[in-house]
């Protein structure tokens, strides 16, 4: 304020700041001065903190270098900037950002300069004045202490850089001594005022300094009255702070205001590296790019760390791209491009330390540091661009990428202040990027779950080709309740499962995927569809018990509906029983399509005993279609479920394409919003065995069935080339049919089916199913049916409608496979 040709003066402000505090520490940290906007802070009179040291009120954390220690760093330093928790006087703990301030005196004396501010304050509902505080807090801040006399007694250095007045030339002296008269006297009594009142008061003020080519520097400065232990006015401290670029700083803000609604709009990680650099330039640059770890747009998060110095650079993505001219940078940058660093140069080390770096001037020729590649390095010569910051984006300490900001066109080159402003846009654009993780690795987490509890390949074996597809509700995810299944039995019979567990998501998902489980278990112990599903439905009900009794936890509604259907290509006949699910729809060979009429069942976990499920069973000719569905394929808002109903048949009417592209067109003919509930479809069509790969013998219930079974079986086996199963399948026969003689009565049925397996089957009229055991060695009986489990692929009984069949597979050459 030195030489200063003209001043225009505002009058004094005064006005309390509860969310800012000042204290004076002696060299050993000491408090020697305490102000009545520190005491409202934290709640501690003068009396109880002047002359103590500052622990007592910032007690440091557990992490924190030790005082000795800390203190150093302050010396080394100059000061020290961050945030710290501060224990307010009634226990409770206040979340603050602190900044330390050496002064100097004039016996080279050392005092520190301690201010803190609320965060809480600035989170919510701060105004534009504490948020510019904010930001200027990292700016360069003018620091002057006077005496009761007005006589100035501790400086910084940066006062020095705002009037140009060395320290020697203020120390003992007042402003009148070195300042203008109407300056220096509207100064003083603005500092007589804060000394007889204790308030904190703001004085604004415009000056033209020679020393700074004639510019215009507008200040503000605020004071804060320092008291000693009983509370007597002990100093005033006057800190100042260069506010020319005042109307930039409130553009800056509305920049921050603007980022919270322009970035991070959705949860796509490249499109978020976009929206960076879009809302950059040209508010703040004016080229940008956004560069993301190479994983990071598959959702997956990047190291901890990135190696040493001489370790190789990880590979970039570009995800954003601005500038005012796309032509003037002349590089072949696109978004998505990969980007390989060099190692030694400034964006590589930004990636390695994690630190933001300031080029503030570029010269016509950047180093090597800088710019490795001597190509790049003309380029970015030739496009005038000379002030260039580097800025890593990190999220919980790992560096998710690097945003480069560059200008041209603006001849002003970055500053800290511009520096402070980029590493809040690109911490903001972090956590919006770090929620995009998050959220794709939940997707994945749900994805992988869904895939894992769904078939990954469904066959029909001999009996039935076929095809699915399946549209979850939660697109979002990927994932819902519904499931269907394929289930290989005995005897070439295929079962069809469709099922739709209540509500949408991962926990529907879970809760399927225990349903399908369940489901292939009762499948495997030959049940007919009506006990099957009331086999079924008791399991949904203990689960929805076992949820409603689990501690700590809100019972999720557990419920389903399930249609169950097993087809015999023997027969050509089909058994199905429904659970509150919708009928499936048959299209005959010629095109006809019906909906069975078939009991419905209630849904699983009613319980509703007094409601049995029931079967019917339909006889299917070769080449029918049968089209199993969930409601969200028929059901809409919009429309009744007639209109679905005539829509899926329409679609499942057209002729001659394949299970795969009849599934596609049903799909495509869904409306075009998105689903509101799951979608499943599986198709099947139905296909018989010839009579020539089916061979059945009525035996009598005596010994010398056992002989006659024997013959026949190897006969049918010589006249379908199968010589080399005759050992084996002449002692599996012989212990199943001698075990029918001997436990059952009634006629003895052996039938041998070849299709993709050789099934020998023989049936009885006792309906007790057999039970292996472990015979002891002295026992002359019960090893028949351990001898069949080993020499079979597998074995296994099912009941019958006059009894039960016991039915044992051997593996067939691929050459002899009939499909």
């Amino acid at each position: 304020m030195t030489n200063t040709d003209h001043t225009s003066l505002t009058e004094p402000v005064p006005r309390e700041i509860p969310d800012a505090a000042i204290a004076m520490l002696d060299a050993e940290g000491t408090v020697v001065g305490w102000t009545h906007a520190a005491e409202q802070l934290v709640g501690y009179p003068a009396g109880e903190v002047v002359g103590r040291s500052a622990a007592h009120v910032l007690p440091p954390a557990k992490s924190a270098p030790s005082a000795t220690a800390f203190a150093e760093q302050c010396r080394a330093q100059d000061g020290w900037s961050g945030t710290v928790t501060v224990r307010h006087r009634d226990g409770h703990a206040i979340k603050m950002t602190l900044r330390i301030s050496r002064l100097w005196g004039q016996d080279a004396g050392t005092r520190w300069l301690v201010s803190v501010t609320d965060i809480s304050t600035l989170s919510s509902g701060a105004s534009n004045g504490a948020v510019r505080e904010s930001l200027l807090a990292h700016a360069p801040v003018g620091i002057a202490v006077y005496d009761p006399q007005l006589r100035c007694t501790w400086v910084n250095d940066v006062m020095e850089r705002h009037d140009g007045t060395p320290p020697e030339r203020r120390f003992g002296r007042r402003l009148r001594d070195s300042l203008p008269a109407v300056e220096a006297q509207a100064l003083e009594v603005v500092m007589r005022q804060v000394l007889q009142s204790g308030t904190t008061m703001v004085h604004e003020y415009r000056a033209w300094s020679s020393t700074v080519r004639r510019r215009e520097h507008a200040y503000s400065a605020s004071f804060f009255c320092l008291q000693d232990a009983d509370g007597t006015a002990l100093a005033v401290c006057a800190m100042s702070v260069d506010v020319t670029g005042n109307q930039r700083a409130r553009e800056r803000l509305a920049i921050l205001s603007e980022a919270g609604t322009r970035v991070g709009s959705t949860l796509e990680v490249m499109r978020t590296g976009q929206e960076l650099a879009d809302l950059a330039v040209p508010l703040l640059a004016d080229h940008a790019l956004v560069d993301l770890m190479e994983s990071v747009p598959f959702g997956v998060d990047p190291s901890a760390g990135t190696g040493k110095a001489n370790d190789r650079p990880p590979v970039l993505r570009r995800a954003g791209v601005a500038s005012i001219d796309l032509g003037v940078l002349k590089l072949p940058w696109v978004r998505e491009e990969v980007i390989r660093p060099f190692p030694t140069s400034l964006f590589a080390t930004a990636l390695r330390t994690g630190r933001s770096y300031l080029e503030s001037v570029l010269d016509t020729h950047p180093g090597p540091w800088v710019i490795p590649d001597l190509t790049l390095a003309q380029r970015v010569r030739d496009s005038g661009v000379h002030s260039l910051m580097v800025v890593p984006i990190r999220a919980r300490r790992c560096v998710l990428g690097l945003a480069v900001f560059g200008r041209s066109e603006e001849s002003t080159p970055f500053q800290e202040d511009d520096l402070l402003l980029a590493e809040e846009l690109v911490t903001r654009a972090a956590l919006s990027l770090d929620n995009a993780l998050q959220y794709a690795r939940q997707r994945t987490a749900a994805l992988t779950l869904q895939r894992d509890l769904l078939p990954h390949h469904v066959g029909g074996g001999a009996a039935l080709d076929v095809a699915s597809r399946y549209v979850p509700a939660d697109l979002d995810h990927g994932v819902g309740g519904d499931w269907f299944d394929v289930i290989k039995l005995s005897g070439a019979r295929v079962a069809l499962v469709v099922g739709d567990v209540v509500g949408h998501g991962i926990n529907a998902a879970a809760t399927m995927g225990r349903l399908r489980t369940a489901v292939r278990t009762l499948a495997d112990m030959e049940l007919p569809p009506h006990e099957l599903l009331t086999h079924l439905d008791d399991t949904v009900r203990r689960l929805s018990e076992e949820d409603a009794d689990a501690p700590d936890q809100n019972p999720a509604a557990v419920g389903a509906t399930c249609l169950f259907a097993v087809y015999d290509p023997v027969t050509r006949r089909c058994t199905m029983a429904r659970a509150g699910h919708p009928p499936p729809a048959i299209i005959d060979p010629q095109g006809h399509i019906t909906y069975p009429d078939m009991p419905a069942g209630a849904p699983l976990g009613l319980g509703l005993g007094l409601l049995p499920f029931e079967s019917v069973e339909l006889e299917l000719p070769e080449g029918t279609l049968l089209a199993l569905y969930t409601d969200g394929l028929v059901e809409s808002r919009d429309d009744d479920i007639d209109v679905g109903l005539d829509r899926l048949g329409a679609a499942l009417a057209e002729s001659g394409s394949s299970l795969e592209d009849l599934c596609s067109h049903v799909i495509e003919t869904l409306p075009t919003q998105a689903p509101a509930d799951d979608v499943t479809l599986l198709l099947a069509r139905t296909r018989g065995l010839e009579a020539a790969q089916v061979a059945s013998w009525e035996l009598p219930n005596e010994p010398a069935a056992v002989r006659i079974a024997r013959q026949a079986a190897v006969r049918q086996l010589s006249e379908w080339g199968l010589e080399h199963l005759v050992a084996t399948v002449q002692l599996i026969v012989s212990e199943l049919v001698t075990n029918a003689i001997r436990h059952g009565g009634g006629p003895i049925c052996l039938r041998l089916i070849q299709h993709q397996v050789l099934t020998c089957e023989v049936s009885d009229s006792n309906t007790s199913h057999p039970r292996p055991r472990q015979p002891h060695i002295i026992d002359e009986q019960g090893r028949g049916l351990f001898l069949v489990a080993q020499l079979s692929r597998r074995w296994g009984s099912r009941s019958a409608t006059d009894g039960k069949v016991v039915w044992a597979e051997q593996d067939l050459p691929s050459k002899a496979v009939a499909v």
